[in-house]
């Protein structure tokens, strides 16, 4: 293993970086370095991850792709407004902020997004490119933020809005074929293309989002080739947290679960993307298929509902309805309300995989992070949903890997 140079400077390259997850990210580290925060929300800020040899925050230095043009200080008065970031905060880190909004640069629309008023038009220009030609743009802003700031690797986490949902193609079955599908120009989802341009060029990647990001075959198959460590999807943060903690109890003492229905409402541009059936149902698939495999039966009755409320802003409320069955056939109900900013609880997250993920590579691990599953909706690497197992598993990870 190569020891941490406590003098690296590591590049931490948000897609999506001026949404509210990047924002949250980019505020929260700055709080953390300058003292003004605790690591509250950081699963690696708890023992026993101070046995890990894991990048200090003050060594992060940010930078990120997005399709807007909306500067770093209107999303961070947004989420002042909501009442997500404190004023004074957002005050005392504004040259950190401001070094950030330097780092940014236009991102690539993937071919069915949302559109939205303020769409950098760059952004546009790249996407009338040819897949290759925009995946080499993004690989010249990765080389150039390297370069301009000494870095010694970066690691890429795309925090963008839901993808739209497609049907599995022959392409992604292999790298091969995937390859040779960008040379013959064929269109291909927005994500894919990052995790290409990141993987292709020695980046470890990380998928926050429900996208395919890294999770095709053809890409498994690059991050082999790379010797590059990866990890996603789709980070669970709320709801669905709550759901792969309480399905294992319903197993556990054997009662039938009849139904779990639950309903979800939220505002930001996260709810405005989802407001959009495809771009849901991709959503919807990652929140349903973690808990139909907790409680083993096919049959059982599920449902997951999402709308958009725009005065919830970047809060969102989520309710479920749980109808079982006990001894004598007796029914009977659970039901719980979850409301908390999507944001503020991804942002720690994020740091969390960053870290976790530049361990991997310094160590030259490579493939499926499978220890991070406990992060994700739909882990890359399978495995069980059950979130005290998945635990379970990073800590046996740590005590493997701790220092001696």
């Amino acid at each position: 293993m190569t020891e941490r140079n406590e003098n690296a400077r590591i590049g931490l390259w948000l897609i999506g970086a001026r949404g509210s997850v990047a924002t949250c990210t980019a505020y929260g580290l700055a709080g953390l370095v300058d003292g003004l925060l605790e690591p509250v929300g950081l699963v690696t800020a708890r023992e026993p991850f101070a046995a890990l040899d894991l990048v200090e925050y003050d060594q992060f230095v940010l930078g990120g792709h997005d399709v807007c043009t909306r500067e770093l200080t209107r999303s961070a008065g947004e989420l002042v407004a909501h009442g997500i970031l404190k004023p004074d905060l957002v005050t005392s880190c504004s040259a950190r902020a401001a070094a950030f909004e330097s780092n940014i640069r236009p991102g690539i629309l993937d071919d069915a997004d949302v559109g939205f008023a303020d769409v950098d038009p760059d952004s546009m220009r790249l996407g009338s490119l040819a897949p290759l030609e925009r995946i080499e743009a993004l690989r010249a802003d990765f080389d150039d933020f390297e370069e301009r700031h000494g870095l010694e690797r970066t690691i890429v986490v795309n925090v963008a809005s839901t993808e739209v949902v497609r049907e599995p193609r022959e392409e992604w079955t292999s790298l091969e074929l995937f390859e040779s599908a960008l040379q013959a120009g064929e269109s291909q989802p927005a994500s894919t293309l990052y995790a290409y341009a990141a993987l292709a060029s020695g980046r470890p990647y990380v998928n926050f989002t429900p996208g395919l990001g890294a999770s095709i075959p053809a890409l498994a198959e690059l991050a082999q080739r790379s010797k590059l460590p990866y990890c996603g999807n789709d980070a669970k943060t709320g709801e669905t947290l709550v759901k792969t903690v309480l399905a294992p109890l319903f197993v556990a003492r054997n009662l039938r679960v009849l139904a779990w229905q639950g309903y979800n409402m939220l505002g930001n541009r996260d709810g405005e993307v989802l407001a959009d059936p495809l771009h849901r149902q991709a959503k919807l698939k990652s929140k349903n298929d973690a808990l139909r495999k907790l409680l083993g039966d096919p049959d059982v009755h599920t449902h997951v509902g999402i709308d958009y409320v725009p005065s919830l802003q970047d809060w969102k409320t989520a309710w479920d309805f749980i109808h079982f069955e006990g001894f004598l056939g007796a029914k009977m109900s659970l039901q719980f309300t979850w409301m908390g900013s999507d944001s503020a609880l991804a942002a720690p997250l994020v740091i969390d995989l960053a870290r976790l993920a530049e361990f991997s590579a310094r160590r030259g691990e490579h493939g499926a992070m499978k220890h991070t599953s406990s992060f994700f909706k739909s882990p890359i690497a399978g495995g069980t949903h059950d979130f005290h197992e998945q635990m379970r598993e990073l800590l046996t990870y740590v005590e493997r890997h701790r220092r001696r």
